[in-house]
């Protein structure tokens, strides 16, 4: 007696429709805070992960010899200090993250994982809104008298500390008032 062949079961699976590509998480456009600036293209819920700052790894040393050529006065440069080591320089092979410009009441916040800089949501930003984080760039001992000027904060925030450099200085101490008699 012979038997029929046996057969494979056949997949009765259907494909999956194509996908519609999303559009882009931001886009860089002119900005009234500075220059350029990333904007949201689409909802970003808080605390998502957006855009990694991309750029050439070099020393500090390195750093400082690409930039000593700048003007003292000129404070705009795509430098980001990752450690005591390494500098990120966003110049060179830089992506949209080096447009993110900087508030005193930000919505993002960078974030350094394994000498890699992220930049992440602190809350939700709705589309069309600029992207921003608090640069904190440090005080340096050999700052000129006039730094806070060349490093003028434009974010027009209600509390504002007028910089970008951190930690802000001190108000000047005001005299005692007078008492009324």
């Amino acid at each position: 007696m012979s038997g029929s062949p046996r057969r494979k079961p056949v997949s009765l699976q259907r494909s999956a429709p194509p996908q519609t590509p999303l559009p882009p998480l931001v886009i860089v456009r002119d900005s009234p805070l500075h220059g350029l600036g990333v904007f949201a293209a689409r909802r970003i819920a808080g605390g998502a992960r957006i855009i990694e700052y991309l750029g050439e790894h070099v020393s500090h040393e390195e750093a400082d010899r690409r930039y000593r050529h700048k003007d003292a006065l000129d404070n705009h440069t795509f430098l980001f200090i990752v450690d005591a080591r390494t500098v990120i320089d966003a110049g060179v092979d830089g992506n949209e993250a080096r447009f993110v410009n900087h508030s005193c009441a930000p919505n993002c916040v960078s974030v350094t994982e394994n000498r890699r800089v992220f930049i992440d949501a602190l809350r939700t930003i709705e589309p069309g809104e600029e992207l921003t984080y608090d640069y904190l760039i440090q005080r340096e001992s050999d700052d000129p008298p006039d730094i806070d000027a060349i490093f003028a904060c434009r974010c027009g925030v209600e509390r504002c500390r007028g910089t970008l450099l951190w930690p802000p200085r001190r108000a000047a101490p005001r005299g005692r008032r007078a008492r009324r008699r």
